[in-house]
């Protein structure tokens, strides 16, 4: 698979990723089409009816509609209409790339057959496949596979980066020590990472049908789960509507009451609180608010660890999808159908998780038939490679899905 290189752009087809300037861009499917069509013609210019044909395969599309997507390549490559430096406009003909295209090979790819193939492929334990999928309501969710062994879906939270996790400090060692015995699917929520960025509702009813594609790619009648976080209510609801698709669970950190429905007013101001902190500090680079929200998820964290988290946070979603996720987040409440989960449970949760309280996994522990549970001495909400607690957590999650 080749990589190409044009202005301070790289365009992989494989991860379906584009870094400017060695920062990673997001880029709606459309776009990143758009913009690898343009790529593969090199300088020659690419008609609209091409365009058309390759990039909506021949269905009618209106002006607008074609307007807005040439509009967001050149955005995304440090472009504009008025400049035309790096993609020129043919009038009434179609579009022209300016700079030169290099190309070189992607040594880590994965076989042809690997990267077209639907289903779970073999993937090298030091690679990573990322693969799209439509959720119910037609939103775009970004997926990654990677490991060996029987497929695991790992729920996405507030937030993820699958291209940044995968270089992570902070995600890459667990990310890693799940693939040893499993194919990891993990994916971007609605809104984040290389997923959608623009999706309608409100309600976790959506996110539900986000795991629910995902689980569909795996090709597997059944599968376990591992989520932290948000993805806990998420993961709960789909075993509880979907039985016969969930064998295990393992949930990290996670609750089933938002803060506006935990019953304290102080849960209530935290959820206010933190909200204004997204508001007034997103999507500024240095912001003390972004720093303090990173060192709330993990205190224990190393600085190249926040620097990682505060990194990963400004690129996997706008100031105003970052509010809007964390106001929908609080308002999960899944209290009425958490003993109707039949699938078994592992919850592990640290005593001093400062952003979901160890009691709600605790009422979890009650309320699920058969569940297990273990309290860490830790700090962290995040789990850390380097906390002790991190070692538990792998230790016991392997344990766990052993048993299946």
């Amino acid at each position: 698979m080749m990589i190409h290189s044009f202005a301070n752009c790289e365009l992989d087809p494989r991860s379906h990723s584009l870094r400017r300037a060695g920062v990673p861009v997001h880029v709606e499917p459309q776009v990143f089409d758009l913009l690898h069509l343009m790529v593969r013609s090199g300088n020659d210019m690419v008609s609209y009816d091409r365009v058309i044909q390759e990039v909506w395969a021949g269905r009618i599309v209106s002006d607008a509609t074609l307007s807005s997507r040439i509009s967001a390549a050149r955005k995304a490559v440090g472009d504009t209409g008025s400049a035309q430096s790096i993609i020129r406009t043919i009038a009434r003909r179609g579009l022209q790339l300016v700079v030169p295209v290099t190309m070189r090979r992607d040594v880590e790819a994965a076989a042809p057959e690997q990267a077209t193939q639907p289903g779970p492929p073999e993937v090298a334990a030091r690679q990573q496949i990322i693969r799209y999928v439509t959720s119910g309501d037609g939103v775009s969710i970004a997926y990654a596979i990677s490991g060996r062994g029987p497929p695991l879906v790992r729920v996405g939270h507030w937030l993820t980066h699958l291209d940044l996790d995968w270089e992570s400090p902070v995600w890459r060692p667990l990310i890693d020590r799940l693939g040893q015995t499993h194919t990891v699917f993990r994916y971007d929520q609605r809104g984040t990472g290389l997923s959608a960025r623009e999706f309608p509702g409100r309600g976790i009813d959506e996110f539900v049908d986000d795991l629910r594609a995902v689980v569909d790619a795996t090709g597997a009648d059944r599968v376990p789960i591992f989520t932290a976080s948000q993805g806990v209510p998420t993961a709960l609801k789909f075993a509880v509507e979907n039985p016969d698709r969930v064998s295990r669970l393992v949930l990290v950190g996670g609750y089933f009451q938002g803060r506006y429905f935990r019953g304290s007013e102080e849960a209530r101001q935290v959820a206010r609180t933190q909200l204004e902190l997204v508001r007034a500090g997103w999507g500024k680079a240095g912001s003390p608010y972004l720093k303090l929200f990173s060192q709330i998820f993990m205190p224990g964290g190393t600085d190249a660890q926040l620097e990682s988290f505060v990194a990963m946070m400004l690129a996997s979603a706008s100031p105003q999808n970052a509010a809007r996720l964390r106001d929908v987040i609080d308002n999960f409440d899944i209290s009425d159908i958490v003993s109707k989960v039949r699938a078994r449970v592992l919850l592990i949760h640290a005593r001093g998780d400062n952003v979901h309280p160890v009691e709600q996994s605790q009422t979890m522990a009650r309320k699920i038939p058969g569940a297990e549970l273990i309290v860490l001495d830790s700090p962290n909400h995040v789990p850390l490679p380097t906390d002790p607690a991190w070692q538990i957590i792998m230790d016991e999650t392997e344990r766990f899905l052993a048993a299946d």
